[in-house]
């Protein structure tokens, strides 16, 4: 195997982002057969010693993908900062797992949660646009004129316009409205901010869809092995859209 960039070894093992890679780096927390690295060093992962924090990486163990059905009242966060209930209690305690993305506690669905570093980058950043779907729940009966403005961009609190969206009524339930909200970005409560700018809060929210990956039948609480096809196929998904828009600076590679 030829030498690779150390933070693509240590992401690629699932301890940190590219980027957090970087500042571990940079504090002097990763050593390579005995020496502190400095930024630009190169690895074999399959031949030399690599500690991040006096840790050993073995970046040689094929990487686990799961598919997650987060029910409400859990966090996605790794630890509990106030006692919350965190989805790492629903997984298997073997690897070293992260969520791919977030969901917020009272939002249910498909969450993916991995140890590939590199892979979460491809499904979660908004350049490679894969697609989230949401089955959302709002209070009362928004017009075509509400669902446009969803549909074209809504200003949040933050300044920030979200990207165009897909929205389409799916349904009725006593007065409320089912809507089915699909969208590119991963703003945090982008979807439950969306509706109460327009003037319909949520009452329900659930992710059923992650670009060609849908919920299906998975029962709440449960998980599920991505399969080797599905894994390839959303990172096929990120390739297409680097080989259309050409590289930039900062992506993977």
């Amino acid at each position: 195997m030829p030498p690779e960039r150390l933070q693509k070894i240590i992401a690629g093992a699932g301890l940190a982002s590219r980027r957090g890679a970087e500042e571990l780096i940079a504090a002097g927390a990763v050593y390579v057969n005995g020496t502190r690295a400095t930024i630009g060093d190169l690895a074999d992962p399959e031949t030399d010693e690599i500690k991040v924090n006096g840790r050993v990486v073995d970046a040689t163990l094929p990487h686990v993908y799961i598919a997650l059905h987060k029910p409400p009242g859990y966090v996605t966060s790794l630890r509990s900062t106030h006692g919350e209930r965190t989805v790492t209690r629903l997984l298997p305690g073997d690897r070293r797992l992260f969520p791919v993305g977030r969901l917020d506690k009272e939002t249910s669905g498909l969450l993916f949660v991995t140890d590939d570093g590199e892979w979460a980058n491809l499904v979660t950043h908004p350049r490679y646009r894969i697609v989230k779907e949401y089955r959302v729940l709002v209070r009362g009966r928004p017009d075509e004129q509400v669902l446009d403005r969803l549909r074209h961009g809504v200003r949040l609190p933050d300044g920030a316009v979200t990207a165009p969206a897909d929205v389409r009524r799916i349904g009725d339930d006593r007065g409320n409205s089912w809507l089915s909200i699909s969208v590119i970005e991963g703003k945090k409560r982008q979807i439950r901010l969306m509706a109460r700018e327009v003037g319909y809060p949520v009452l329900a929210l659930q992710r059923v869809r992650i670009g060609p990956i849908a919920l299906g039948a998975l029962p709440e609480g449960s998980w599920r092995d991505l399969t080797g096809p599905e894994v390839e196929e959303l990172r096929d998904i990120a390739r297409r859209r680097i080989a259309r828009s050409g590289p930039r600076s900062g992506d993977p590679g």
